[in-house]
């Protein structure tokens, strides 16, 4: 089973930057990056050291339902390039361990799905949840601050 890692949507972020809202209707914040730990969801780098950067509340999801998790994010503040793409665990993933949870096409958490896995197996994991007909995309979140990372899909 092939699997693409999926940044947010440029369109999603250009919205966030031009609004300066979260999804919470609340200001976005700006800070000065201070070096690693402020991994953009949109290029999928680390916001480099002395440039701006956003923090938020973003919920990923097109609907609202009682899965559909709202939590903080970072982002450039000025644009950057979309991470294409890619079968390749993006950089941005260097904690030893991330949660990993599968959902249904009508972006519902499929019970039974969700764990701790360990960076380095999350793309086997994700293939495997790929071999259920109900998973419709896999979420990567922060294992200890649930903070979205960023989307596997089957690779198109």
């Amino acid at each position: 089973m092939d699997i693409e890692f999926h940044a947010l949507p440029t369109e999603t972020v250009a919205q966030i930057r031009d609004l300066g809202r979260d999804d919470y209707d609340l200001p976005v914040e700006r800070h000065v990056s201070g070096g690693d730990g402020y991994p953009c969801r949109h290029c999928l780098e680390e916001t480099p050291l002395g440039q701006d950067y956003l923090v938020l509340a973003h919920k990923p999801f097109e609907t609202t339902n009682p899965y559909a998790e709202t939590g903080p994010i970072f982002l450039c503040a000025e644009p950057c390039a979309r991470a294409e793409p890619s079968d390749k665990t993006p950089a941005i993933l260097r904690a030893p361990e991330y949660l990993v949870r599968g959902y249904s096409a009508d972006e519902r958490i499929v019970y039974g799905t969700g764990k701790v896995v360990p960076t380095d197996q999350i793309a086997a994991y994700a293939r495997a949840l790929f071999e259920r007909k109900d998973i419709a995309f896999v979420d990567i979140r922060s294992a200890a601050n649930n903070c979205y990372q960023c989307r596997i899909r089957r690779a198109s």
